[in-house]
């Protein structure tokens, strides 16, 4: 039987996805990369992690790119389709990474205890 591929999603130099991609090899669980910043993001893609997500969690407003855009450009994004417009536009402004697991669900960022609640994989409590 084939194991399931999952998706990361992200870009190669950010650190979290870095961690996360680390984290998948250290547990030998395949995957393949996706690159926002070379591929893009097609709108259909946002609009199945907004069905899973809150745009609050998918949009990273403490980050840079978001930081960065005019006040009038944060102000616009009131509902899913302007945070689509604006991450189709800026990709550096989704949360990295989203991992999309072998069921279809996704995770926002990376955070090990769901990783590993995702994949299977027992846990070690400190």
């Amino acid at each position: 039987m084939k194991t399931p591929i999952l998706t990361v999603y992200g870009i190669p130099n950010c650190d979290t996805v870095k961690k996360a991609r680390t984290w998948l090899t250290q547990h030998a669980l395949a995957y393949q990369f996706h690159d926002f910043k070379k591929q893009g993001v097609p709108a259909e893609l946002l609009r199945n992690w907004l069905a899973q997500v809150d745009e609050s969690v998918l949009l990273n407003r403490k980050g840079t790119t978001w930081r960065k855009l005019d006040e009038a450009t944060r102000a616009a994004v009131v509902d899913d389709s302007s945070a689509i417009a604006l991450m189709l536009a800026q990709p550096s402004v989704i949360k990295r990474p989203v991992v999309l697991w072998p069921d279809q669900r996704i995770t926002v960022g990376f955070d090990t205890e769901k990783f590993a609640a995702h994949a299977a994989v027992p846990t070690l409590k400190a």
